[in-house]
This record gives structure tokens, C-alpha cells and sequence, in this order.
């Protein structure tokens, strides 16, 4: 039988060699954190300003931004904390919030990325329609379930988390995870199987339509040279983006799982927070650098600065 515990505090993995170098940690995590409010705040608000750029892809990438600051919102402060901190600790309850804000931020990634999947299908593929199916109205509800089965897809894994009956306090990552969570309990519950093998699932299908969204695209834009141009003006980054969100989350959940314990801690925390530093940062610069009326836009806005200066 298993000693189980009341438990109100959980401990995180430690910082590992770079404890010796906390102050140089701190300032290179607080740059990285200060890039990421930087280049999606700069796309949000560009967006948002030019009512030329409220078509329905810059609507989808300003929310897919919005996420980013989210998700990252729930990592870098506790972390930033953590560092100057000679022990790495968090409540229970904090950490079933953090794991609900990370978790619910990466699946929205995928919903958002679907939807402008989606976008990109209908008016390269039906152009003619186009105006039809992305009316405003239709924007706004995509937008909303795209937050809203998200949420309501990961409450329903917090709500089931153990909260009582631990055989341990140690989370091996640098923040908190249901899965870790449910691994600490002494006894197996069936909503750790069901509920995650429901979501994987559920995630899977959005990617097997952007995977069939992608098949038309190709097929379509390679028969003119105006549709390979379009293609390789808004398809590459949403492609780009894509591939980066799905190898980072692929890569952290399958370490997670089937990784080995024996590779450093340095290592181990890096590979656990990829997924919190290169989509947040890389996607809104893709998108910035690629996306013509973007960069034109944000270019202007730096030339005005410049010259009022």
C-alpha cells in the first residue's frame, strides 16, 4: 500500500549548473522574455491600428500573438522568480493554474493555426467564394471557439488532477504539467488515460487538416505563377510557423515521456522551455518579415518615429 500525503507545496527541477550563474540567467531570460512582449506587441497593435490589415489571415495571426503572451504569461514570471530563488517551489494550486495556462496556450496554437489553414484554403482554392465564408460574423465565431475549446478542453483535465493522495512533491521540469502531476499520485485515475488521449486525438484531426488544406494548396498554385506567388507570400510563413509549434511541442511531449534522465539538467530545462521561447519569438517575426503590408506598415511607423525624433 502507498504512503499517501497531504501535500499543499511542490517542489520544481532546480536550475541545475547555471545556479552558479543566476544574475547572467536572470538578464538573458528577462531580454528574452521583454523580445517576446517586443515583436507581438509590435504585430498586435499594427493590426489592430490599420483598418487594412482587419482582413481575416492579420485577424487570425493578431489572436495567434495575443496567445503567445498568454501562454508565455504564465512561464517567464514564475521563472524569472525561480532564478533569484534558492529553492524552486510552487503550490499546488499554482501549479494546476500554470499547467492549465501552458496547456491550453499550446492547443490553442494549433486551433488558430488551423483556422488560418483554413483561411489561406478558401481564398487560394475558392477565391471566388471567399468573401462568403470569411464573413465577419463567421471571423468572430472561429475566433471564439478557437479560445473556448481550448480552454474548456484542458479545464476538464485540471478539474481532474489529483489534489489529495501524493506518494511525492517533485515536478522534473522547470514548470508544472498535468501529466507530471497525475504522476505523482498514488493511485492511477482514468481521466489521466482518457481525457489526454481525447485531446491528442482531437489536435491530431487539426493537423490532418492542415495536412489536407496544404494538399489543395499545392495542387492549386502550381498550375500559374500567380498562385505560386501567393503561396510563397502567405502559405511559407503560416508553413514555416506550423512546423515550428508542432516540433517543439512534439519534441518536448515525446522527451517528456519516453526521454532519458541521465542527459543534463542544463539540457533537460532548455529542451523543456524551447516551446516557450522559439514559436513566441519566431512566428511574429516570420510573419512581420514576410507579410508585405505588415512590413510595410511597420516600417513606416519606424521611419515616422525616426524623423519626429
Amino acid at each position: 500500500m502507498h504512503n499517501a500525503s497531504v501535500i499543499t507545496m511542490l517542489t520544481l527541477s532546480g536550475l541545475g549548473e547555471m545556479a552558479n550563474h543566476r544574475l547572467l540567467l536572470f538578464v538573458l531570460t528577462f531580454l528574452c522574455y521583454c523580445v517576446i512582449w517586443l515583436v507581438n506587441v509590435t504585430i498586435i497593435v499594427t493590426i489592430i491600428i490599420d483598418k487594412n490589415l482587419h482582413g481575416p489571415m492579420y485577424i487570425f495571426l493578431c489572436t495567434l500573438c495575443i496567445n503567445s503572451l498568454y501562454g508565455t504569461a504564465g512561464f517567464y514570471p514564475k521563472f524569472l522568480k525561480d532564478i533569484l530563488s534558492t529553492a524552486q517551489v510552487i503550490s499546488l494550486t499554482g501549479c494546476l493554474a500554470q499547467g492549465f495556462v501552458l496547456h491550453s496556450s499550446a492547443c490553442a496554437d494549433f486551433s488558430f493555426l488551423a483556422l488560418m489553414a483554413y483561411d489561406r484554403y478558401v481564398a487560394i482554392c475558392r477565391p471566388l467564394s471567399y468573401h462568403s465564408v470569411m464573413t465577419k460574423r463567421k471571423i468572430i465565431i472561429f475566433v471564439f471557439f478557437a479560445w473556448l475549446i481550448p480552454l474548456y478542453l484542458v479545464f476538464m483535465s485540471s478539474i481532474t488532477a489529483p489534489t489529495s493522495g501524493f506518494c511525492g512533491s517533485h515536478i522534473p521540469k522547470v514548470y508544472c504539467v498535468n501529466h507530471l502531476v497525475h504522476n505523482i499520485a498514488c493511485t492511477v485515475s482514468l481521466a489521466k488515460v482518457i481525457i489526454p488521449a481525447f485531446n491528442y486525438t482531437f489536435y491530431f484531426c487539426h493537423f490532418l487538416l492542415i495536412f489536407w488544406s496544404y494538399l489543395y494548396l499545392i495542387k492549386t498554385c502550381k498550375t500559374s505563377k500567380e498562385g505560386r506567388r501567393k503561396f510563397m507570400q502567405t502559405c511559407v510563413p503560416h508553413l514555416v510557423c506550423l512546423l515550428t509549434v508542432t516540433g517543439c511541442l512534439l519534441f518536448d511531449l515525446l522527451y517528456m515521456r519516453f526521454g532519458s534522465k541521465e542527459i543534463s539538467q542544463n539540457l533537460q530545462n532548455f529542451m523543456a522551455i524551447e516551446f516557450l521561447l522559439i514559436p513566441p519569438i519566431a512566428n511574429p517575426i516570420i510573419y512581420g518579415l514576410k507579410l508585405t503590408k505588415i512590413r510595410n506598415r511597420i516600417f513606416q511607423k519606424c521611419l515616422k518615429f525616426h524623423s519626429e525624433v
